[in-house]
């Protein structure tokens, strides 16, 4: 199952991520174009994965774990490296700290529906989501590579908060469907209810 293309292609996902880390430290400003090629085609993998296993009938536990994974690693990876190199400062911090917030939240919610064998599937809101965030993401590595009549940074940064206003809506549909599970009464077992009445009749 491990060995499936989709999962493959999951996986190469993350082992993408040490290698755009990387290219980070790399002199020169072509370094720029390497860390954005790397990341796009770890971006792609994201689409590719997911058509493959529904066209195949591969879908797996195992991939639906992966994919997830490897979309918040790589994108909070990189986040922070952007944040690190000075390509995201000033008020520009608040949509990727949004951004990551909001996937350590739904990370948690989805291991608490889980227990409860609840599914929370993907909205079409939450993918253009992802889709935006992935090329303002891809903008803002470009930086001041880009050529000068191209505004990557204003492109990028204007991406981020954009992704950050729909971040924060589907987090709360994520949010709102948790909390319905959290909150309501569990319902009582009745043979729970039977087995003390059992010992106590047994016991006359």
């Amino acid at each position: 199952m491990l060995y499936r293309l989709p999962n493959l292609l999951t996986l190469s996902r993350i082992a993408a991520i040490p290698a755009v880390i990387g290219a980070f430290y790399l002199p020169g400003t072509w370094a720029n174009w390497v860390a954005v090629a790397l990341f796009t085609l770890a971006g792609l993998t994201d689409l590719l994965d997911g058509y493959l296993a529904r066209s195949w009938n591969q879908t797996s536990k195992l991939g639906r774990f992966l994919d997830p994974v490897a979309d918040k690693l790589l994108v909070s990876s990189t986040l922070l490296m952007l944040a690190h190199v000075g390509q995201i400062d000033g008020w520009s911090i608040a949509p990727a700290l949004i951004i990551l917030c909001r996937e350590i939240m739904v990370s948690g919610l989805r291991e608490f529906l889980a227990e409860l064998k609840v599914g929370v599937p993907v909205s079409r809101l939450a993918k253009w989501k992802t889709t935006i965030q992935m090329v303002a993401i891809g903008f803002l590595i470009v930086h001041h590579a880009a050529p000068e009549w191209l505004p990557a940074r204003f492109i990028g940064i204007c991406g981020i908060w954009v992704a950050a206003g729909l971040t924060l809506i589907t987090g709360y549909d994520y949010l709102r469907a948790g909390l319905r599970h959290m909150t309501e009464t569990p319902t009582p077992d009745p043979r729970s209810a039977a087995r003390p009445l059992a010992r106590a009749e047994a016991g006359r």
